[in-house]
């Protein structure tokens, strides 16, 4: 068995964000999202980032240089991998709960590790956030999804504007 196949990738992505956070914070943004997946170039390292005044091209190439020598000096990725450094656009990942409380009454969608009554995908409006989890209102039905359950979320920023 290889190395690249030994570590979960979702432990990897948690080691990645510790060990950047700082980084970044100190450069006054915050991590959005963190991706490490196999794609047809190779392993892909994606971070997205947010600021209150917004990602530029600078702050995207600052990064990936700080980051990249984080990881360098680390080897804490396993694999030949390409790091890319972007925001994260309009329809942006939610990942912490923090970034759901900001988008209460929003549109999201949401993927589940597991089914919940059945389902794995949700897209409605965000009623409520709590450590607890999240409240979807999805097919005229709330679902209170565990924050340990989503495995990927997103505002869709243009079906929030009518919402």
């Amino acid at each position: 068995m290889t190395q690249e196949l030994k570590r979960d990738p979702r432990e990897l992505v948690g080691d990645l964000w510790r060990l950047a956070e700082p980084v970044i914070g100190a450069l006054g943004m915050e991590i959005l999202d963190i991706e490490y997946r196999r794609e047809s170039m190779g392993w892909v390292v994606r971070i997205f980032l947010d600021s209150e005044r917004g990602i530029t091209v600078e702050d995207c190439a600052q990064v990936s240089r700080a980051v990249g020598d984080l990881l360098d000096a680390t080897d804490m990725i396993p694999t030949a991998y390409n790091l890319e450094v972007s925001s994260p656009g309009i329809d942006r990942p939610l990942r912490k709960l923090e970034h759901f409380q900001k988008h209460l009454g929003d549109i999201i969608e949401v993927k589940t590790v597991s089914a919940v009554q059945n389902r794995r995908n949700f897209k409605g409006v965000l009623k409520e956030a709590s450590p607890a989890g999240v409240v979807v209102e999805c097919d005229s039905q709330d679902y209170l999804l565990a924050m340990e359950l989503i495995e990927r979320a997103r505002l869709l920023y243009f079906e929030s504007l009518g919402a």
